[in-house]
């Protein structure tokens, strides 16, 4: 049941950026660009997504002990802004804002048959075998 509905729900968050145009670097580099030529039509895609998100979450979510599909809630246990966290948040912030192309709209437009993303989606995949190997030597 977990994959089934994992698929549906990645199917219907595949076909929302689609149809936003969250996959289209432009529209994303045009959002970024707050000093220059501002498109703030993104703002909107997240305000439906909180429309959405914000009732789902108080009536279905919040008040719940354990998920509806799995025996517990997995949630990050690491409290702290540490290094690691920051510096990561920086690069990707910085590739993000570079390319306009956001992990989560690079494989949708990328399965849309944008092929000028499968470069992209190489370099990510090697970034992060990269940092787990550093991880790895650090600790």
């Amino acid at each position: 049941m977990f994959y089934i509905i994992s698929l549906l729900t990645g199917l219907i968050f595949g076909i929302g950026m689609a149809l936003s145009g969250m996959i289209d670097p432009a529209v994303v580099i045009a959002f970024l660009d707050v000093a220059g030529e501002w498109n703030p039509a993104l703002m909107f895609v997240m305000g439906g997504a909180l429309l959405v998100f914000i009732p789902g979450y108080q009536l279905l979510i919040k008040k719940r002990q354990q998920p509806f599909i799995a025996a517990k809630w997995s949630l990050n246990s690491l409290k702290a802004l540490d290094r690691p966290l920051i510096i990561g948040a920086a690069l990707f912030g910085l590739g993000w804002g570079i390319l306009g192309v956001c992990p989560g709209p690079a494989v949708t437009s990328m399965l849309a048959g944008n092929s000028d993303v499968w470069l992209f989606m190489v370099a990510m995949i090697a970034g992060l075998f990269i940092s787990q190997k550093l991880k790895q030597k650090i600790n």
